[in-house]
């Protein structure tokens, strides 16, 4: 197949999964900001940040997330260590909301592959975004697991796994190996996972 169309493929599958308009009262726009809140780690949860991921200006991103936050999606917490920096969390509203994702279609359709072909699939979409992310000089957001800066190896001391991330050299918790970071660097190979951007 032609490398064009699959290019076109791609974006088309990515603007009919988004929806037309507004779903729930949302624009694509705004139901990317939830998104990525959703998913996104504790040092990743900021407006430069989601600029990043985006692709966007943080002034165009800054007014994405003052809507979410003026409807309540969104709640800002400044940093305790910086007082000029906020994290942005959701609030039980986008919680609510994000069952009716506009994009549960595509989901669903991803679930309907086989298990192989879903990984090598994933393994795939990782390896063009990472290239196109390179080509633009744009950051490759990725999962704790496959990150050089991933440090910990599971086992348990003093009955608590310990895991770290040793770019910001903070302990992380279990939940959060699986959530996307700004600071990821590709480094580490996992068996059979894919870190999802």
């Amino acid at each position: 197949m032609d490398s064009r169309v699959i290019a076109e493929l791609v974006l088309h599958l990515g603007r009919i999964a988004s929806g037309d308009g507004l779903v729930g009262g949302l624009t694509p726009v705004q139901w990317t900001g939830l998104r990525y809140f959703a998913r996104a780690n504790r040092f990743s949860r900021t407006p430069s940040a989601f600029a990043a991921f985006h692709g966007t200006t943080r002034g165009t991103a800054s007014q994405t997330i003052k809507g979410l936050v003026a409807d309540g999606y969104l709640k800002q917490t400044r940093s305790e260590t910086d007082g000029r920096s906020v994290r942005l969390d959701l609030t039980t509203k986008a919680k609510a909301l994000l069952s009716d994702d506009p994009i549960e279609a595509l989901v669903r359709a991803a679930d309907a592959l086989p298990p192989g072909v879903r990984s090598s699939f994933a393994i795939v979409l990782q390896r063009l975004l990472g290239n196109v992310a390179a080509q633009n000089g744009k950051p490759l957001f990725g999962t704790c697991e496959a990150c050089r800066h991933f440090e910990g190896d599971g086992c348990c001391r003093d009955g608590v796994t310990v895991y770290e991330c040793g770019f910001v050299n903070e302990s992380l918790t279990a939940d959060e190996l699986e959530q996307l970071c700004i600071n990821f660097e590709t480094g580490k190979s996992v068996p059979g996972r894919v870190g999802r951007a």
